[in-house]
């Protein structure tokens, strides 16, 4: 079975392109490597090309009978998605048209999306659940949620079969160090304790310390990217064993704090670095943790790596060692 990467150069999608070739999956991987990296692509076969190109499209479905496609290739900067929200929605919605467009004249009737807790803005309550309102406060989070709409517009007139993933903080590495996370810029927190510990940054900063958490910082729900990357594979099983279209949360419904992490990397790497607390940013909420329990249930989908220890070691493993 033949499946399509969009965006497999990337953190999340390289390590879905490993775990779906280590299952017997032919994978080719599209990807314009504007944030991929192409050392990344290490199974399966690299066609470089962009969604807003759809002469380049067509070639990575030419002489390929693809079966199913994953969808990784939107641009995730929050920040920036503020400052340039052209920039969002064409990529993130005008170029998804351009992909199920192709898909659809070459019969491809499965897609996997690779969506956000963004989606749900700033919830009320958690854990957060499927059902809960999704009301996006940024340009990126509201553009996930447009494609949502989208797929579910088409499978009602075009009968595309898909698979809505909204997970929260990617974090972690491959265990065998072949693949991880490598960024510019570097946003995600792991990373950036990371660099200070290995001396890369002058020191962390901690953004508030009176939230109404266990320790005063924001509390966030961190999972490891080789999970992420098993529901995928889950998701593609199910709809291949007939599986209605659904969305799926994906978190470890346990949340850890700004401090729990820079404490987990200090005892992973025994290192110590300067942590200086700053003022809080403005839109950042006290507690974002997902609840997975329908993704556990309909798609058999159980974490491995839990542990924010575990998350940490592999990360700087990852990180000591990286090469691109």
């Amino acid at each position: 079975m033949a499946v399509l990467v969009c965006g497999g150069a990337g953190y999340i999608g390289s390590h879905v392109n490993k775990q779906l070739y280590k299952e017997g999956y032919k994978t080719i991987v599209f990807d314009n490597l504007i944030y991929g990296h192409r050392e990344a692509v290490k199974w399966g076969r690299f066609v470089k090309g962009d969604l807003k190109n759809m002469q380049e499209l067509e070639k990575a479905f030419e002489g390929n009978t693809i079966d199913a496609v994953f969808h990784f290739a939107a641009y995730a900067y929050v920040g920036e998605s503020v400052q340039e929200p052209e920039k969002y929605y064409y990529n993130n919605i005008a170029n998804t048209l351009n992909l199920l467009h192709v898909m659809r004249r070459h019969g491809c009737n499965k897609i996997i999306f690779s969506s956000t807790c963004a989606t749900y803005g700033e919830p009320g309550k958690t854990p957060i659940m499927e059902d809960m309102p999704q009301n996006p406060i940024n340009p990126y989070g509201f553009t996930k949620l447009a494609v949502e709409h989208i797929l579910k517009d088409y499978h009602k007139a075009y009968g595309l079969e898909y698979v809505v993933l909204r997970y929260f903080n990617a974090a972690g590495a491959d265990p065998d160090g072949e693949i991880g996370e490598s960024h510019a810029p570097e946003t995600h927190l792991i990373p950036l304790v990371l660099d200070a510990a290995a001396g890369k940054r002058p020191d962390i900063k901690i953004f508030g310390n009176d939230y109404p958490t266990r320790d005063g910082t924001c509390i966030r729900d961190y999972i490891h990217v080789m999970d992420l990357a098993q529901a995928h594979l889950l998701a593609l099983r199910y709809l291949e064993n007939g599986g209605k279209s659904d969305c799926f949360n994906l978190g470890n419904e346990k949340g850890t704090s700004v401090l729990e992490i820079v404490e987990a990397v200090k005892h992973v790497t025994d290192q110590d670095f300067p942590v200086i607390l700053a003022p809080r940013r403005t839109g950042d909420p006290a507690v974002l943790v997902g609840g997975s329990e329908k993704a556990r249930l309909i798609l058999g989908w159980n974490p491995q790596f839990a542990d924010i220890d575990v998350i940490a070691r592999h990360a700087w493993c990852w990180h000591q060692a990286k090469t691109y």
